[in-house]
């Protein structure tokens, strides 16, 4: 009743109108033509929500000091990093059951918290750059000390959840926050290519999951499956630099524009993406995918990534902003083609 409800906004009408006018297919191409919409949907469904609700939310001092703090814990990222872990746990596990929830529930959580303390941590610097000058801290909508508190609230909570999935599960997520926020941030301030280890991060939630389903540590698709989520990584950190290194360079930190010129970060960025969409293929080699008709589509995906760093290439005016969705979408379509892959033991 609510989602109808909804629907009757002309803008989530539009946002809806590919599910109506699309049916299901398990051919790539339709999928990722779909997940712009699926994404802009969703957000349109939550700004819907709070602005349609009696009061008007939106219009509320504290709906907008909640949306701050949503930024503090980059909510974005944090999602995609439950989703890896979910699909850490469906490749793994034989029937998620009860545990894909609560394994979601306490990655977020730890996730949530390592961006906190993330911006806690770098909040001198952010105030030297536009970009970074509105976020909470620097603005002053959020005292440092509170951002702080939250973050380490929000890191024991989600360990605490983890926990109920066994105890290996809680120790990397502290290890993730440990190499994000110790490592990785620490050598943001000393070299340019501080990307390369900080990547490693991305390939702790799919472990955790993987763990959680009651698969080995040690065993070789494992390492197959952080592979591919690290490879992932890094082209998002080189369209970042082209986007923003000058910012970076001017506020007194290591920057990639500063060793490389505008081409050679365009081919660098080119050659990652590449390489992200093969080492999707080797998902497929171990065994990890069963059914045919989502490894064609997972092949077909592979493609449909390398054809955008081709464009990437050779029309640099596709912008950068338009490239680092793709690669999101590119990632979100193959969660969801995992997912489904699992389907029958949800069943």
């Amino acid at each position: 009743m609510i989602v109808a409800r909804l629907l009757k906004n002309a803008h989530l009408r539009r946002c809806a109108a590919p599910f109506v006018v699309q049916r299901t297919s398990g051919y790539a191409s339709r999928l990722m033509s779909c997940a712009p919409c699926i994404w802009t949907f969703l957000n349109s469904l939550i700004r819907s929500y709070f602005n349609s609700y009696p009061g008007n939310f939106s219009s509320v001092r504290w709906m907008g000091r909640f949306r701050s703090y949503l930024c503090l814990c980059k909510v974005k990222i944090s999602f995609f990093a439950s989703l890896s872990a979910a699909a850490g746990l469906l490749l793994s596990a034989q029937s998620p059951g009860s545990t894909l929830p609560i394994l979601t529930t306490g990655v977020f959580l730890v996730a949530c918290g390592a961006c906190a303390l993330n911006h806690w941590q770098e909040r001198n610097t952010d105030a030297l750059m536009a970009r970074t000058a509105g976020r909470p801290i620097p603005a002053g909508i959020i005292k440092s000390v509170h951002a702080l508190y939250l973050a380490i609230i929000l890191i024991c909570s989600g360990c605490a959840v983890l926990l109920s999935v066994g105890a290996v599960a809680p120790l990397l997520g502290l290890a993730a926050v440990l190499w994000y926020n110790g490592l990785y941030t620490w050598l943001k301030t000393r070299t340019a290519f501080a990307v390369i280890p900080g990547a490693l991060v991305g390939a702790i939630p799919p472990a955790m999951g993987w763990i959680a389903g009651g698969g080995s540590l040690w065993e070789p698709r494992l390492a197959v499956i952080s592979f591919f989520f690290f490879m992932w990584q890094v082209p998002h950190f080189f369209i970042h630099m082209l986007a923003f290194g000058k910012e970076y360079e001017e506020a007194g930190l290591p920057s990639l524009t500063a060793v490389f010129t505008g081409s050679q970060l365009y081919r660098l960025t080119f050659q990652w993406i590449i390489a992200a969409a093969v080492s999707l293929q080797f998902v497929i080699l171990f065994g990890l995918i069963q059914s045919p008709i989502v490894r064609i589509s997972l092949f077909a995906a592979s493609l449909w990534l390398a054809m955008q760093g081709i464009n990437f290439m050779r029309v640099r005016e596709l912008g950068y902003i338009t490239v680092f969705r793709r690669i999101n979408y590119f990632m979100f379509i193959v969660m969801l083609l995992m997912f489904l892959d699992k389907l029958p033991a949800f069943l």
